[in-house]
């Protein structure tokens, strides 16, 4: 169990590195090369079943549904923070100044779902998941490692949002841990009761892509304001 573990988190380590560092425009290329990796090495010796990693076909109806009604609750919870003046400024984000509507879905379509959900729900919630003995340890682990996994991306949130940048910064990327190890640990938790990684795939994908096509949309009204 040590030594699946072990490379695991070494390509994980590899892929935030070149992610976030060393490779950026291979960003896509890297995330679903080192999911691959992933999934292979989850197969190796002990040959444990997809089912293990939430990639059983007997619970792939359930998973959907799951993500069907997770995604509406998201697009709801934006529509309620566009709406409510206290909360919308903290959607504006400085990556979508000058962005497109080809670029915004290139981004909510095919950047977040095979660049960041594929590799971060496969690596966290799947094969993680899937290696540890119980639930219990499984979270533990996988939510923990999920909040380091976001150490260097955080870094720059206060040049990118404003409302971030107001705050001190040397809390930032301490609270970006903590707040994505507590997604991580509601992640895990809803990959459980599914008993589907396409369940807390689709809440993924949902924060992320409809948060971007949100701040996209918030941020454009701004400027056209002024």
């Amino acid at each position: 169990m040590a030594v699946p573990l072990l490379l695991v988190a070494a390509v994980l380590l590899a892929a935030n590195l070149l992610n976030n560092r060393f490779a950026r425009s291979a960003y896509l290329v890297t995330s679903v090369v080192a999911t691959v990796v992933l999934l292979a090495i989850f197969r190796g010796p002990g040959h444990r079943g997809w089912a293990d990693a939430g990639l059983g076909g007997g619970a792939l109806g359930r998973g959907v549904r799951w993500a069907v009604a997770l995604v509406l609750i998201v697009a709801a919870g934006y529509l309620v923070a566009v709406l409510l003046p206290v909360t919308r400024g903290l959607l504006v984000d400085r990556r979508v100044e000058h962005a497109h509507a080809g670029s915004v879905a290139y981004q909510a379509l095919v950047r977040i779902p095979l660049g960041t959900v594929l590799l971060e729900e496969v690596g966290f919630r799947g094969v993680l998941y899937g290696l540890l003995p119980n639930a219990v340890w499984a979270t533990v682990v996988s939510s923990a490692l999920f909040g380091l996994w976001h150490v260097l991306p955080s870094g720059e949130l206060p040049e990118l949002n404003p409302a971030a940048g107001r705050v001190f910064r040397p809390l930032v990327v301490p609270a970006a841990v903590v707040a994505t190890a507590l997604a991580g640990a509601v992640l895990c938790e809803v990959r459980r009761r599914s008993g589907s990684l396409l369940a807390p795939a689709g809440l993924h994908w949902a924060v992320n892509a409809l948060g971007y096509v949100t701040a996209f949309l918030v941020t454009r009204s701004r400027q056209s304001n002024r």
